[in-house]
């Protein structure tokens, strides 16, 4: 090269081509220099590779000092110093001065190890590429130092990966079942693990509240079987259920059991676990966003609010109170100032009321019942305890559909962000 330098160290060319390589990092020693942003968001997959990470830098942000007293990250609260970098795999140099990064870069040149500078990165020895995981399958990019345009790559693969648009070269799953919570409604709430197992599935057996979208991104082969169980209506038992999963998991196929909200949330997955437990079928469990929570904050309802509520309980009313077989103490929940928030309510709603209100609950406390939350046939309707089924009767709500009891209700009733009914 014409001006002395040599491909990959500082100084050269910006367009040169970068040699990607996987780093192994688990017990090795990698040194970063700064504790600002940076840093901050370089060093989750630095200690998620099992590298043994030391910080010099005499102040860390917040989230830096986290890790450091949860003993995850070493620091030296000290400026940068010639020899910081003895017995280093690889370095970061990332501080807002500029003469300190050229410094430590150059002693990690000296000592041939490879280091990023954050600052100007074609000036170090490797450049951080722009990374996404999809499974078990690590994507980089890096667009010779632009780091904008890496990570609008990245982004986009990403994108790519988890609609099923670019494959990820996964092989075969293996037979099992997987528990997935669908989340409480629209189909973009399910988590991403969720999405790329449900691609992945043999057989789909899904219950009535999982969104129903998901099922139209099955692939062409894919077996779908309806479990759904209607309130006050047909319903597959829970038996034939636990039977059809071990049944196809025994056939060689991979079974996404597909539910509703979270499957332990009312949602009788830890059952359907233990069946193919006892059955010796592997079962992989992936959480769901919960209907109790989420939808609520869809409806401008957050069930904790600083200074209004200091405890949330969340009910099951697929009993009335004072059944035999009810495991709700409906007094203690009258006793109580904060939230109640009742999932599966609708059709005992009056009698779920009147309970609380006898035991104590003030007649005028806000309640709200949000019919199909998160979805584009989201209802909401607002009115003190004692008039809320009522009114929830005459605007036909139906199931499936939350109840939250308490002064959080009117926390958010000036800011609404969707369409909702006030009786």
């Amino acid at each position: 090269m014409t001006d002395g330098t040599v491909p990959g160290r500082p100084g050269a060319d910006a367009g040169e081509p970068a040699y990607l390589a996987g780093l192994r990092l688990r017990g090795r020693l990698v040194v970063v220099v700064g504790g600002g942003s940076v840093v901050q968001r370089r060093l989750p997959l630095l200690l998620d590779s099992g590298a043994l990470v030391t910080v010099v830098s005499p102040v860390v942000t917040a989230a830096v000092e986290a890790l450091v007293s949860a003993g995850r990250v070493r620091h030296v609260a000290r400026d940068y110093r010639p020899g910081d970098l003895a017995d280093a795999w690889y370095v970061i140099v990332a501080t807002d001065d500029p003469a300190v990064n050229a410094a430590a870069a150059a002693e990690a040149e000296e000592r041939r190890t490879f280091c990023v500078r954050s600052d100007a990165g074609t000036r170090g020895s490797a450049v951080t590429p722009a990374t996404t995981r999809h499974g078990d399958v690590t994507v980089g990019v890096v667009a010779h130092g632009d780091h904008r345009r890496s990570a609008a790559l990245r982004t986009a693969l990403r994108g790519a990966l988890q609609s099923g648009l670019a494959a990820a070269g996964d092989g075969p799953a293996r037979a099992g079942v997987a528990l997935i919570g669908g989340g409480p409604g629209d189909p973009e709430l399910i988590t991403v693990r969720g999405r790329r197992l449900l691609a992945r599935a043999d057989v789909v057996v899904a219950d009535h509240l999982a969104p129903a979208q998901l099922l139209a991104e099955l692939a062409p082969g894919t077996e779908v079987v309806d479990a759904s169980k209607l309130p006050y209506g047909r319903s597959m038992q829970q038996e034939q259920i636990n039977a059809l999963l071990i049944e196809h998991a025994r056939a060689g196929r991979f079974v996404a059991r597909l539910k509703g909200g979270d499957p332990y949330v009312f949602g009788r997955g830890f059952e359907e676990l233990l069946a193919c437990a006892d059955a010796g079928v592997p079962v992989t469990v992936v959480p769901g966003i919960t209907s109790a929570f989420s939808v609520p904050s869809a409806a401008d309802v957050p069930v904790t609010h600083r200074g209004v509520a200091h405890e949330v309980v969340v009910v099951s009313g697929h009993l009335p109170p004072g059944h035999a077989d009810s495991l709700v103490d409906w007094d203690a929940l009258g006793r109580l100032s904060g939230t109640v928030v009742i999932l599966m309510g609708v059709r005992r709603l009056q009698a779920f009321a009147e309970a609380l209100i006898a035991a104590g609950r003030p007649a005028g406390t806000p309640a709200a019942i949000i019919q199909e939350g998160t979805t584009a046939h989201q209802r909401v309707v607002r009115a003190p305890l004692s008039e809320i089924a009522r009114r929830a009767e005459e605007a036909g709500v139906r199931p499936p559909a939350v109840t939250v009891i308490g002064p959080v209700v009117d926390v958010g009733a000036s800011v609404r962000t969707r369409g909702s009914f006030d009786a």
